[in-house]
C-alpha cells in the first residue's frame, strides 16, 4: 500500500437523482457511476473508506411508511437508518467489488452499518430542525402534530414539512474494528447516512435515537478513528464558492483553515448547503488531517489530478 488514507463521502444525491423515479435500476446505474473517482484511489493503493448520505433515501422510506400505516406497524426513524446503511451499503460495496474485479484488482470490500453516538441532551432533540420527508399542505399541519406527534415546520417556499433532530456525532461504537480492517487494506462501506444514531445509558448500555445525523461531521469523526490524513466530500457542485448564486459569485480552488473560519464567520456558507461540508473540513484539519477535497461526483477524478475541486489545507 502507498500510505494515503482516506475517506470519501458520497450524497445521497449522487445515487437517487433529481428528476429520476429513484428505482433501484437507477440507483445501481448512479452507484456504479458515483465510484469512478475512488476506484481511481484504489488503483493508486490508497487505504479507504466510504460513507454516504441517506436524503432522498429516507424521504422515500418515509413516505413509504406514512402509505401503510393503517397496515403495517410504523418503523421508527432511527430503524429506517439502519435499513438504509445495510441496503446502500449493499449496492455500493456490490458495485465496487465488480469494478475490482474487472480491474483485477485484489481488495476486499465490506460494508458495516456503524451506530454512532450522540449526546442524548443534544440541543437538535429539544429542538429538531432537519427537514425529512414529504411536503404536506397547510391545513393537514395540525391534524399530524396531533395524530403522529411530528414536529412540523415550513420549509420557506417549499411547503410544511416533519423535522428530525440533528445531533452532533461524537465517537463510533464499532471504529477499533473498523480501523484493524482499514488498516489490513480491506475497504469498509460505514457511517452511512451519518450512522446509526444511539446514546449511551448510565448503566453504560446503548438506546437508539430517532435522529438522522449529518454524514460530513460523521465522515470527519470517521476519518479522525481511522487515522486518515485526507478527507473528500463528494457533493453536486464542482467547487466551493463564495457569494454562491450572485453575480458576484466566486470559486475557490484553496482555502486555508482560517479562510474556511472567516468566510463561515461571514455567513458564506449555510447550514442547508455548504455549511456542514466546510464544518466538517474544519474539525478534520484541526483534528491533524492534512487535507479536505470537495467536488462534484462526476469531476471527482479530474479533483483527484488537480484540475477541478476545491482543496481546504490547514
Amino acid at each position: 500500500m502507498s500510505g494515503k488514507r482516506a475517506v470519501v463521502a458520497l450524497g445521497g444525491n449522487a445515487i437517487t437523482r433529481e428528476f429520476e423515479e429513484g428505482n433501484i435500476y437507477q440507483q445501481f446505474a448512479n452507484t456504479r457511476r458515483s465510484l469512478l473517482g475512488v476506484a481511481r484511489m484504489i488503483e493508486q493503493d490508497y487505504l479507504l473508506a466510504l460513507t454516504h448520505g441517506i436524503g432522498p433515501q429516507v424521504g422515500n422510506f418515509m413516505r413509504r411508511v406514512e402509505a401503510t400505516r393503517d397496515i403495517l406497524p410504523p418503523i421508527p426513524l432511527g430503524v429506517m437508518v439502519a435499513d438504509l446503511c445495510g441496503g446502500m451499503g449493499y449496492m455500493i460495496t456490490q458495485s465496487l467489488q465488480n469494478k475490482l474485479s474487472i480491474r483485477k484488482i485484489d481488495r476486499q470490500v465490506v460494508t458495516i452499518p456503524a451506530q454512532v453516538i450522540v449526546d442524548k441532551d443534544d440541543p437538535s432533540i429539544l429542538n429538531p430542525a432537519k427537514f425529512v420527508g414529504s411536503f404536506f399542505p397547510e391545513e393537514q399541519v395540525e391534524e399530524l402534530r396531533r395524530e403522529r406527534n411530528w414536529i412540523m415546520k415550513e420549509d420557506p417556499g417549499r411547503g410544511w414539512r416533519r423535522v428530525v433532530p440533528s445531533p452532533e456525532p461524537k465517537t463510533i461504537v464499532e471504529q477499533k474494528i473498523i480501523k484493524e480492517l482499514f488498516d489490513q487494506g480491506v475497504i469498509v462501506v460505514t457511517v452511512g447516512g451519518g450512522g446509526i444514531p444511539v446514546y449511551v445509558e448510565e448503566d453504560g448500555t446503548y438506546e437508539g435515537v430517532d435522529a438522522v445525523i449529518d454524514k460530513d461531521p460523521a465522515s470527519a469523526v470517521l476519518a479522525k478513528a481511522v487515522g486518515a490524513t485526507e478527507l473528500h466530500l463528494l457533493t453536486a457542485v464542482d467547487k466551493v464558492a463564495i457569494n454562491y448564486g450572485t453575480p458576484k459569485q466566486e470559486d475557490i480552488a484553496r482555502l486555508t483553515l482560517a479562510d474556511a473560519r472567516k468566510y463561515m464567520r461571514a455567513g458564506e456558507f449555510p447550514c442547508g448547503s455548504m455549511g456542514p461540508k466546510i464544518q466538517a473540513a474544519v474539525q478534520f484539519l484541526e483534528a491533524g488531517g492534512e487535507k479536505v477535497l470537495i467536488t462534484s461526483v462526476e469531476k471527482h477524478i479530474q479533483a483527484l489530478e488537480g484540475q477541478t475541486g476545491t482543496l481546504l489545507l490547514p
